[in-house]
């Protein structure tokens, strides 16, 4: 190995273990160059890291990738990139139906103090963990925790797609029960979990015109929960799901990041404030 090379592989490495500490904070979302692709055009896929719809750019680091494809007009294919750079990834949309991004980043581990580590999970809605750690007696402890992001987008086409129905293989995910990119309807989707519907989770949704427009709801025992979006445009899904992390991880929790980004159209939106 070169001098060269290993000063690169230092630096994909502290770039990932910031990376890792970053997105722990935070919302992480897809943000693709448009979100109405052109048959044939190329579209940018940038990740975002952040809160409110302002984030930073999260280069592509390969090793901090377990999934990065698109799903669109039947077929599936990875998304290709540069190593550290912003996009994060290229494709060429197929345009006739919508598309569907999925991305799934690998588990990376963080500790938390006591009292911010309850903050967070209060700001999560994850009251359960708390409880949890109430019973065991770990309430004043550090926590070590695993997590990862499986952040979804959806890319209008000239027709809906089944693919926008339709689980994408990640661990965590909302699903849309119909396509929003193209319905008039208010929105309806499920929390999934390893396949399965997750009830109780807690899934907020932000507009990106003015991210204090936001609304919450809980996932009832399908796993289903709705919004009823006041305003056309730009969305972001998201929910956060927690487990006992895996036996020997070093870890006593696990943390699922989930979120979905889409535009909803212009006559979607409701006449109300």
């Amino acid at each position: 190995m070169t001098v060269e090379q290993h000063v690169k592989r230092l630096a994909l490495t502290a770039a990932v273990a910031l990376t890792a500490a970053v997105l722990h904070a935070h919302d992480f979302w897809i943000e693709p160059s448009t979100f109405h692709p052109a048959p044939g055009s190329t579209v940018a896929v940038g990740l975002r890291v952040g809160q409110d719809f302002v984030g930073d750019a999260v280069p592509r680091v390969s090793s901090a990738i377990e999934r990065f494809v698109v799903i669109q007009h039947g077929g599936e294919e990875p998304i290709a990139g540069m190593e550290g750079t912003d996009p994060a990834g290229w494709f060429q949309a197929d345009g006739r139906t919508t598309a569907v991004i999925a991305y799934r980043s690998r588990t990376s581990l963080v500790e938390m103090a006591p009292a911010k580590f309850e903050e967070y999970l209060r700001l999560q809605g994850l009251e359960n963990v708390i409880n949890i750690r109430t019973k065991r007696g770990e309430r004043m402890k550090p926590s070590r925790e695993l997590f990862s992001r499986c952040a979804k987008a959806l890319l209008t086409g000239k027709q809906p797609s089944p693919a926008a129905t339709q689980p994408s293989g990640l661990r965590y995910e909302i699903v849309p029960s119909h396509d929003p990119t193209v319905s008039t309807a208010p929105f309806v989707g499920r929390v999934l979990y390893e396949g399965k519907p997750l009830p109780g989770a807690l899934v907020m949704a932000v507009w990106r015109s003015n991210p204090a427009v936001r609304m919450g709801a809980r996932s009832g025992r399908d796993g289903a929960f709705s919004f009823a979006f006041p305003h056309s445009g730009v969305w972001l899904i998201k929910s956060v799901q927690m487990v006992d992390a895996p036996a020997g991880s070093g870890a006593e929790w696990e943390s699922l990041w989930a979120s979905l980004t889409f535009e909803a159209p212009v006559s979607a939106a409701t006449k109300h404030n």
